[in-house]
């Protein structure tokens, strides 16, 4: 196998991170000239008062890149803690020895701190010192929104920079590199135009992924033909031999079909923690209430591939099937949490098909979120006072003293009458008449709404 594949054990994505932001793919709304992370790595600009960023963004979008680019061209002194391993100890030393530095021997110190959003409040309130009287530049990389993820103070004292996921022609030109590059595949091996599409597909806009799996199939491609497939081979085209003899140089070739023996499933944009988590479950949950089956289904897909909780899924559509679709179809109900019950079960993949039957029926069951909007009301009166005294005659009257207190007099059991229905109030004085539950003309609420108005008649009678 070509040596120029693999350098060591070092994977392909660590050797072509740039040595300079102008081999940086992509994020060009981030790297216009006298941007902050341009100025950063400007070596002539070392003021400790530059200003610390948050970078925030999906996988394999350069915030490492960035940050170790901007530490290789600035000449600052660079400091790398991962919030997954550092504690507030270790951040309270590198703030203590960054001061040192700068007033000692007038350095800078540049702090990436990698994952922030894994830091607890008191682990982010270490970096404050440092961040507010200048003895560190922070450069701090999250997949998860700050707003929710990284306390106030350090936020306003930062600068939060958004990146994106890396267009298709920037994954193109990333590839291209890599297999040319002296640090990557060093032109020892080919890629064919279909290869490379089906690589910047699957990456899905990450360039870890897609120079991983440029990797992979590189492997894939070096290894020799089985005898079974030369023999195939020498059949369907004779000449091939002959053509290999005269050519020595030729390289071999990364196909299609490599890439889809590396890489055995779609590589797909979803973080369990991040953003995506949320659009994902939202664009689910808006489809069935919508009532596109085919729609629900997709996304339910996305998530069960991606590796999401199945038992967060099945939760989910219990309180689909009680906000959005209620009495109009009161099975549906029985059915969601009947595929809980079934996931909890027989776990994955088979929970995948109760999942999928659930997602189906509710989808396609009629709507109504009547209930889900009375007990809102009704819970809106609570909370404004209007709740008012308990009816004497609805009081418990079990205990001694409460029949001479007047509870439960005039009680009527509706059992003992013929249609099951006795006019009588139930509501406190204060709220009488009131209604919440106004059932909708769909499914099933037809049917209980027509009776709904009969028996407010008979009530509304005393």
């Amino acid at each position: 196998m070509s040596s120029a594949l693999f350098h060591g054990q070092t994977p392909l994505a660590v050797r072509m991170r740039p040595v300079s932001l102008d081999e940086v793919a992509g994020q060009r709304h981030l790297l216009r000239r006298g941007s902050p992370l341009v100025a950063l790595a400007d070596s002539d600009s070392k003021s400790p008062a530059a200003t610390s960023v948050i970078l925030w963004g999906p996988p394999g979008t350069g915030k490492t890149t960035l940050a170790q680019a901007i530490a290789r061209s600035s000449g600052r002194r660079f400091v790398e803690l991962s919030a997954v391993t550092a504690g507030v100890r270790d951040v309270r030393e590198v703030m203590q020895d960054a001061l040192t530095q700068r007033d000692m021997y007038g350095m800078s110190t540049i702090l990436f701190l990698d994952e922030i959003h894994r830091f607890t409040k008191a682990q982010q309130d270490a970096l404050l010192p440092g961040v507010e009287n200048g003895w560190v530049v922070l450069i701090a990389a999250t997949t998860e929104n700050p707003s929710f993820s990284v306390i106030s103070p350090l936020l306003s004292r930062s600068l939060l920079l958004t990146l994106q996921p890396l267009s298709d022609e920037d994954l193109g030109s990333l590839i291209d590199r890599a297999v040319e590059d002296p640090r990557g595949l060093a032109g020892a091996i080919a890629l064919d135009d279909e290869a490379r599409a089906a690589l910047i597909r699957l990456a899905s806009g990450d360039a870890r992924r897609a120079l991983t799996a440029l990797e992979a199939a590189a492997a894939m491609a070096e290894l020799p033909p089985s005898d079974e497939t030369s023999s195939e081979s020498d059949v369907a085209d004779g000449d091939r031999d002959s053509a290999a003899s005269s050519d020595s140089e030729a390289r071999p070739m990364i196909s299609a079909e490599h890439i889809a023996q590396a890489v055995d499933r779609a590589l797909l944009r979803y973080d369990r923690q991040g953003d995506e988590h949320y659009d994902v479950i939202s664009a689910f949950i808006k489809s069935i209430r919508g009532s596109d089956a085919d729609a629900a289904l997709h996304y339910l897909a996305r998530m069960i591939e991606a590796g999401e909780d199945a038992r967060f899924i099945a939760r989910r559509l219990v309180i689909s099937a009680s906000e959005d679709i209620g009495l109009a179809d009161p099975l549906a109900l029985n059915i969601a949490v009947a595929a809980a019950d079934a996931v909890q079960f027989i776990g994955m993949p088979e929970g995948r098909i109760p999942l999928a039957e659930a997602t189906t029926y509710l989808a396609t069951a009629a709507k109504s979120n009547a209930s889900y909007l009375a007990i809102d009301k009704a819970i809106a009166d609570v909370k404004a006072g209007g709740f008012g005294s308990v009816p004497l005659h609805l009081r418990d009257a079990h205990y001694a003293g409460a029949k001479r207190l007047g509870h439960g007099k005039g009680y009527k059991y509706p059992h003992d009458s013929d249609i099951g229905v006795v006019a009588q109030q139930y509501l406190p004085e204060e709220l009488r008449g009131r209604r919440y539950y106004e059932p909708t003309a769909h499914g099933q609420e037809r049917d209980i709404s027509a009776r709904l108005e009969k028996i407010r008649r008979i009530l509304g009678s005393t």
